[in-house]
């Protein structure tokens, strides 16, 4: 009997490992696997490439069009799409949505879709890219698997009318298989294989890979090592941290403690310089023109209580709000009637004193 016992315990725990073992090779996605193993192994040649054979003209031209679908993100699909943090005029929404194109993190719509889910249900299995399943899954992993059925269901029941209304963004979704390659891919290597006359191996595998590869892990930084590692001036409870290294990576999209906190904000930050918040610049330039408007910010008062509230004591207001109170007490003392004492056991001496004096080499 205790042997039947043991073999059907066995049976059963190998069923239960096999149907776990099944479920998780189904949940991956093979053709995106495939898909990131040659990228990234494309870009490791396309960074030597860059450093032994190709044009210096070829590396600046991959620089810019980088910071230019970069902006597609973080200006377009994350701040104006996302977060409705501020408004543009059609010629603006048109050029993010081109850059945006030429980044390829999937149409604004679905991009917009999965990031709206991400803030309504952070760190839980409804998250897109939920930091609390690790480093690998939150910066890469997530694309290489089938969703939860919780983000998939969560995703339902995301208002998505205002994406619905514009015509430009549903215009990108529509033509998308046709848009992408040919922003990506084709253009950024026609335009160096044409026009710098380099060769077509170094135009792949720089302007185009070696760009591409490197703008997405920028923007990766931000699901993973600002999920991660970091401060916490604004809320300690929640998993996102602000980062001055994933600020410099995603420009500008690293403070993210912040953002979490405050996502209606066009500036994702308290915005001390550009250096570190370059999106902000860019936006700010075309409100200047008058094509970005009405910008949302948070008022420095309201910042202050939050901090106070739940911050993590790292912001300037906490050590602050705490050199307040120091001078607060200091001035309430009663230095006036301050007792005079001839020495120890004089019985004008206060019990503070006397409990707080260290007494050494005591006697026994």
């Amino acid at each position: 009997d205790d042997f039947q016992k043991t073999e059907s315990s066995s049976s059963t725990k190998s069923r239960s490992s096999s149907s776990s073992s099944s479920y998780f090779q189904a949940a991956l996605v093979w053709r995106n696997i495939i898909a990131f193993v040659y990228l990234h192994g494309g870009f490791l040649y396309g960074l030597y490439l860059a450093f032994t054979v190709a044009k210096g003209s070829t590396i600046v031209l991959a620089f810019v069009l980088g910071m230019f679908g970069a902006f597609g993100i973080t200006a377009g699909a994350h701040r104006l799409w996302s977060h409705k943090a501020y408004k543009a005029k059609w010629p603006l929404r048109l050029i993010l949505m081109i850059s945006q194109t030429l980044a390829f993190q999937n149409s604004i719509y679905e991009w917009v879709r999965d990031h709206r889910v991400h803030h309504k249900f952070t760190d839980t299995d409804a998250d897109p890219h939920n930091a609390k399943r690790g480093f690998f899954f939150s910066h890469i992993g997530w694309l290489m698997m089938k969703k939860h059925p919780d983000v998939r269901e969560k995703g339902k029941t995301v208002d998505m009318a205002d994406l619905e209304t514009d015509p430009i963004v549903m215009f990108q979704k529509k033509y998308y298989a046709i848009l992408m390659p040919v922003f990506c891919f084709v253009i950024p290597t026609f335009l160096s294989y044409y026009f710098l006359d380099e060769t077509f191996s170094n135009s792949w595998y720089i302007v185009a890979i070696f760009r591409y590869v490197l703008s997405l892990n920028g923007t990766w930084l931000v699901n993973s090592a600002a999920h991660i590692w970091g401060t916490k001036p604004y809320d300690r409870k929640i998993s996102p941290t602000n980062s001055t290294f994933v600020a410099i990576a995603a420009v500008g999209e690293g403070w993210h403690n912040y953002h979490h906190v405050f996502p209606w904000d066009y500036k994702t930050s308290e915005l001390g310089q550009y250096s570190t918040n370059f999106t902000t610049a860019v936006i700010d330039f075309f409100a200047w023109i008058g094509w970005a408007y009405d910008l949302k910010s948070v008022s420095d008062d309201m910042i202050k209580k939050r901090v106070l509230r739940t911050g993590d004591g790292s912001h300037p207001y906490s050590e602050e709000a705490l050199r307040e109170k120091m001078v607060d007490y200091i001035n309430n003392l009663d230095h006036d009637n301050e007792k005079v004492v001839w020495g120890w056991d004089d019985h004008d001496m206060a019990e503070d004193d006397r409990r707080d004096a260290t007494v050494s080499n005591k006697k026994e």
